[in-house]
């Protein structure tokens, strides 16, 4: 098991988990992975970054389709990759990928189930970021030029993608407390204060794993 420190942080929509994870990756010195890891994970397997791009954080655009898919495959045929929907062949893509980069350096990684996938890590520290609807509002209005009413919307749909796909692809809840290490609200202590947290709680869990040595 490598001894890279990888930080894998879920985030309601407008609750500025992408720039808590920048910050934190930016403390310490690593790399921030976000989107990136859909280039890579398309490198990776060979597959069309516009296909990575299309199904981001999506569970399926057919859940029957996928659940008759699978009867066939473990049934009919011995190449199941071959004739898996295309969204299994993403998310496995990106669990590969997100496990060769644990493998390989110590990073941050922001959604797309990393914590899941590293779920036997002793290494990672998994962390969810939630904030205030007024501010998560605010944050959406200014990031993306809209009024509230529009902010809402994309608050609502996102947040429910984001659950499905988590939800459809791991044995945990999205959100959940008992799915983390470390839940943060970031409305009372700012992006800093939450940085501050995440870096904290790096920090006392390395003291633990040197006295338990």
């Amino acid at each position: 098991m490598s001894e890279n420190l990888v930080i894998a942080i879920g985030r309601q929509c407008g609750s500025s988990g992408k720039v808590i994870g920048e910050k934190v990756a930016a403390a310490l010195g690593i790399k921030c992975y976000d989107k990136e890891l859909l280039a890579l994970a398309a490198k990776n397997s060979g597959l069309c970054e516009e296909l990575f791009q299309s199904h981001d954080e999506k569970p399926t655009n057919s859940f029957l389709y996928s659940l008759v898919m699978d009867t066939y495959n473990v049934g009919l045929t011995s190449s199941g990759y071959m004739d898996m929907p295309i969204n299994h062949k993403i998310f496995l893509a990106q669990f590969d990928t997100i496990k060769k980069l644990a493998e390989e350096e110590s990073c941050v990684i922001v959604g797309r189930c990393a914590d899941y996938a590293l779920a036997d890590d002793p290494n990672l520290v998994s962390v969810f970021i939630t904030a205030d609807d007024k501010d998560k509002i605010q944050s959406l209005k200014e990031l993306y030029q809209i009024d509230d009413a529009k902010a809402k919307e994309v608050m609502a749909k996102t947040d429910k993608k984001r659950s499905s796909y988590y939800n459809y692809y791991s044995n945990k809840k999205w959100g959940d407390v008992r799915s983390y290490d470390l839940c943060i609200n970031r409305s009372p202590i700012g992006v800093d204060g939450a940085v501050d947290m995440i870096l904290k709680y790096i920090e006392v869990k390395g003291k633990g794993k040197q006295q338990q040595q």
